[in-house]
């Protein structure tokens, strides 16, 4: 913990209004020199609105901040660059087809006497900001050729180069590899050892105690406590989130695999810019089991999803459900002949109509069978008397089966598609970041259901860019890389060390070269 107690930064009964909804209410919080002050809290709890207005992105509608004791007034990020603050956040701001210095020098852009850009003296710069601080860019790099973890580093070294003496880090591990994570983590220590301060915003409750001098939680735009690593816990932070007790634990039985359910052979697929985003995937899901599916976010694991459920055209190779080719059929054929269930990663894309009805909502794939309907006649008694079944059973906080479904908090929206696809008899279960974006209390009961659903003999693929949830839910282990699976690992022999070394690109037994040390410092 720090021991000099000089705040750089104060914000002061901060309160944002948008219509019908109360982001910020009358939140404190002082960072300290030399301080790495967590901000905890579940999407929507309003961690980032309180950053985007110390960066000048909002302006409060109610309280006051102050910069090293000095009232002030941010119009915009530059008047926030300015007092020398920067972030960095959570969706990189980098132009993919620029250089490194190009997008360092990006609205701050250093001219000859030419008039031409002074590229060399930026990238002289970049260089020595990257010794100072290990941060090891290359200046002439092309951004879209570097790995996530290198990008985020360009992100560290654009504050640095504006002489930002306070960062805002944005959920900067959400696409990081175990071994990224631990590289920055070893930068944040060198920038504080610097006399830099920093504000952490995560979920995460393990990095948060691992990193931060002191901790503040947010819990509906209000902050509900204030606590040290010393003192605190992931259970107690985990209740401080939620305001109930939560069970961070999933506890299963070993899995008891039965027949082959989903067999994919050879699969090939491009993306939605004309890339080939699968490269030849091949494997088995059992009935019985959970296979997950882990790596960084953009390496084919959407693109594999919307092909297995229809969704995307595949351009060579074979899904196989329940023995029978469904190579391409239509999304219907899939889920009903097929007896599976999609749980997507877009719940608003693909898993909802937000101005249909909850009751709507969960019959989506099945209003036209019954009880539901009788020919072209709709059941409206039966629809309603699921969807109150189905409130109940899974918990989905509504005020009526009638509410519109896009009015939910997105929490409950996730449990109303989870009722949804769990509700009827399956094989095969595929859920797509099922605990993406809510909170800790319905991810522990989202685990709960997958598990209950494997117990019974449902083939489960799971696919998830956190691999805290493919860890603790997986039979066996998938991770993608660059559209091709490197390894399926049992998950008596998966950790977080062999699965992260796989997500760069390592296939195990291979020896670690130059690009791949790079990365893995990253």
């Amino acid at each position: 913990m720090t021991t000099q107690r000089t705040p750089v930064l104060e914000v002061k009964h901060v309160t944002k209004r948008f219509p019908g909804v109360v982001a910020n209410d009358d939140v404190n919080l002082t960072l300290y020199e030399g301080e790495i002050l967590a901000l905890l809290g579940e999407n929507g709890a309003g961690k980032s609105t309180l950053m985007n207005i110390i960066y000048g992105l909002y302006k409060p509608t109610e309280g006051e901040i102050y910069v090293r004791g000095k009232r002030v007034e941010m119009k915009s990020p530059r008047d926030a660059i300015a007092l020398g603050i920067g972030m960095v956040h959570q969706h990189f701001q980098l132009v993919p087809v620029m250089t490194v210095a190009e997008n360092v020098m990006l609205g701050a852009e250093r001219v000859r006497k030419n008039g031409l850009l002074d590229i060399k003296k930026v990238a002289e710069e970049i260089q020595e900001l990257s010794h100072r601080y290990h941060l090891d860019v290359d200046p002439y790099a092309i951004i879209e050729d570097l790995p996530v973890g290198v990008q985020q580093r360009v992100e560290i070294i654009k504050a640095l180069y504006r002489e930002a003496e306070i960062l805002i880090l944005d959920e900067p591990t959400a696409v990081l590899t175990p071994q990224e994570i631990e590289g920055l983590f070893e930068i944040m220590r060198r920038l504080q050892a610097q006399g830099k301060s920093i504000i952490f915003i995560s979920h995460k409750l393990k990095e948060v105690l691992y990193i931060s001098d002191r901790i503040v939680v947010l819990r509906n735009g209000k902050v509900v406590g204030e606590t040290t690593p010393a003192e605190a816990t992931q259970e107690r932070l985990a209740a401080m989130m939620v305001g109930r007790e939560v069970i961070l634990t999933v506890e299963k039985k070993p899995a008891r695999p039965g027949k082959v359910v989903l067999r994919v052979e050879g699969l090939k697929a491009h993306s939605d810019l004309g890339e080939p985003a699968l490269r030849g995937v091949s494997f088995e899901v059992r009935e019985g089991e959970i296979l997950g599916v882990a790596g960084v976010q953009g390496n084919g694991q959407t693109e594999l999803v919307e092909v297995i459920t229809g969704l995307r055209k595949a351009e060579g190779g074979k899904v196989f459900i329940n023995g029978e080719d469904m190579t391409n059929a239509r999304p219907r054929t899939i889920t009903q002949k097929g007896q599976s269930s999609h749980v997507p990663e877009d719940r608003h894309g693909y898993g909802m109509v937000e101005t249909y009805p909850v009751a709507d909502n969960l019959v989506l794939n099945t209003y036209n069978l019954p009880p539901f309907a009788k020919g072209i006649t709709i059941n409206r008694p039966a629809i309603i008397e699921h969807a109150k079944q189905l409130i109940s059973k899974f918990d989905v906080r509504t005020p009526s089966p009638l509410t519109p479904a896009g009015s939910l908090s997105g929490g409950n929206q996730q449990k109303m598609v989870v009722a949804r696809e769990f509700s009827r008899p399956i094989k095969l279960l595929i859920a797509a970041q099922p605990t993406r974006g809510i909170d800790v209390g319905s991810i522990e009961f989202i685990h709960k259901q997958i598990v209950a659903k494997r117990d019974e003999g449902v083939a489960v693929l799971l696919v998830s860019a956190e691999l805290d949830e493919i860890m603790a839910l997986s039979d066996r282990i998938a991770v993608m890389y660059k559209g091709e699976i490197l390894d399926i690992v049992p998950r008596e022999e998966a950790t977080r060390e062999n699965i992260g070394l796989l997500m760069m690109g390592v296939r195990r037994g291979e020896q670690v070269g130059a690009s791949e040390n790079e990365r893995a410092s990253s």
